[in-house]
């Protein structure tokens, strides 16, 4: 069902999907999604009402941020407080300001809710053609009379993404640079930083400096549009593994995939977790690895790689996005935006011990398999064919 803006209808179910998709006017465009959890004031509570890359989770879980695709959220609305009585939901450009950018060059956007089972889908259209700003309220989820509904917004604001977390009284760090000095003990809170760093280009690098006693728990976090599994296993759905080559300081190398089992160690060699394995398409946070920023200095290298295992290989169709995150660190965003469909695995991005420091450098490579990429790299290891039990 489509909506006209200023229109409404009532949510389809108590636990939802909010999804967003646009195509680009022929140039680069860095638009983001973010939603934020109001009371009656049209303000948050505190900064973790602000739910967007860099603060995944708000409400304890009832509002979650999915960074697949454009970027999207589940919602449940039954774990909400009374106190919370709309969440909106915006889409502001990156850099906007600094490029000339304006909305007006995401085609077809929309913002669309649903069900999270499937079903009942409500779908909103703003008017873009022409549009001065950079950012734009696209719907939200309010509540009237203990009912909660979907009213289609489309209301624009002048400025990016700080001006208008601040206009929902965000508190927005001014210098959320990676070079900041530590916090001191038992700080107050501190603002919300809205920095992202996104390796756009093959070779581009970013390194990181710890900011306290170790790197803490760094997450790999990929996620990508699964497609639809037919009746009697057919459909476009596709199973996207994610997996690295790892080298240690002591010259110990090998690989962690859910292939063949090898889903690695976080408390023990080689320090990197895979998190299970996502056959089904139906864990919306995708696949995890978790490596120990602890232990960062028995690591030498890993090289992230997503493989297409099963379902037919088209990497347009799963708009994959890998983002890395880590404790007082701006998240690092790599998006697989091209492809090659007759190859079914992607070395991602390259995470190396650079003296202590992390860096990483985009990749982006559409090869056979583990093998040729491991050739590629250097890596030197040996092959032998694994199946997943």
């Amino acid at each position: 069902m489509d909506l006209q803006q200023g229109g409404n209808a009532p949510v389809p179910a108590d636990t939802l999907t909010i999804t967003f998709d646009w195509a680009e006017a022929g140039c680069d465009v860095n638009a983001d999604v973010s939603a934020y959890l109001l009371t009656s004031a049209g303000k948050v509570r505190g900064d973790v009402d602000m739910v967007f890359y860099n603060q995944p989770e708000g409400e304890d879980g009832a509002v979650r941020f999915v960074a697949g695709g454009r970027g999207g959220f589940e919602v449940d609305l039954v774990r909400l407080p009374a106190e919370i009585e709309r969440i909106v939901f915006c889409v502001t450009i990156n850099g906007a300001q600094a490029q000339g950018q304006t909305l007006a060059l995401l085609d077809g956007a929309h913002i669309g809710v649903a069900a999270r089972g499937g079903g009942g889908d409500l779908r909103f259209r703003p008017a873009l053609a022409g549009a001065s700003e950079a950012a734009m309220t696209f719907g939200e989820l309010y509540r009237r009379n203990g009912q909660w509904k979907v009213r289609a917004v489309g209301q624009g604001f002048n400025g990016g993404l700080a001006p208008l977390a601040r206009s929902f009284g965000i508190d927005v760090a001014e210098d959320a640079s990676a070079a900041s000095p530590p916090p001191p003990p038992a700080p107050p809170p501190r603002p919300v930083s809205l920095s992202k760093v996104t390796l756009e280009k093959r070779g581009q690098t970013v390194s990181l400096e710890k900011r306290g006693a170790s790197f803490g728990e760094i997450t790999i976090n990929l996620n990508w549009s699964r497609g639809r599994k037919g009746l009697f296993g057919g459909g476009s759905a596709i199973d996207l593994d994610l997996g690295c080559l790892f080298e240690l300081a002591d010259g110990r190398k090998g690989v962690v995939q859910a292939l063949g089992n090898a889903f690695g160690g976080f408390a023990q060699p080689p320090f990197i977790a895979l998190s299970g394995d996502d056959r089904t398409g139906d864990v919306s946070q995708g696949e995890t690895m978790r490596v120990n920023g602890a232990q960062w200095a028995a690591i030498r290298r890993l090289a992230v790689f997503a493989n297409i295992y099963d379902g037919v290989p088209n990497w347009q169709q799963t708009d994959g996005v890998v983002l890395v995150t880590m404790p007082d660190q701006p998240p690092i965003e790599v998006r697989m935006s091209e492809g090659r469909n007759d190859r079914r695995l992607c070395g991602i991005v390259l995470i190396e011990n650079d003296g202590g420091r992390v860096k990483m450098t985009r990749i982006v490579e559409y090869v056979r398999d583990q093998r040729v990429l491991d050739e590629q790299l250097g890596w030197g290891l040996r092959w032998v064919t694994g199946r997943k039990d």
